[in-house]
């Protein structure tokens, strides 16, 4: 179990306002827990829901075709890596 880190219980805390997540805390979201299937769950709709979140919060566009769009939404970190990367 990872704790996460300032910058991702940031992001983890946009990922529970925007999809509006009622049985979860930011605290609670480690950050290497898969965010899709057994981890946290998450679906398609939630990964476009997210990434408007994401684009309004930091001005980051991405795209459903990016090459890479199933491994920046593997986890919080991940996920927090490519947020950081692209400011």
């Amino acid at each position: 179990m990872t704790n996460p880190s300032p910058s991702e219980l940031e992001v983890a805390q946009l990922i529970v306002e925007t999809l509006n997540l009622e049985d979860i805390q930011a605290e609670e979201i480690e950050s290497q827990m898969p965010l899709f299937r057994d981890g946290l769950g998450l679906d398609s709709i939630d990964a476009l829901e997210l990434s408007l979140g994401i684009k309004q919060r930091y001005g980051i566009q991405l795209k459903a075709d990016d090459e890479n769009i199933t491994a920046i939404f593997s986890s919080l970190a991940s996920l927090t890596k490519f947020i950081q990367d692209n400011r």
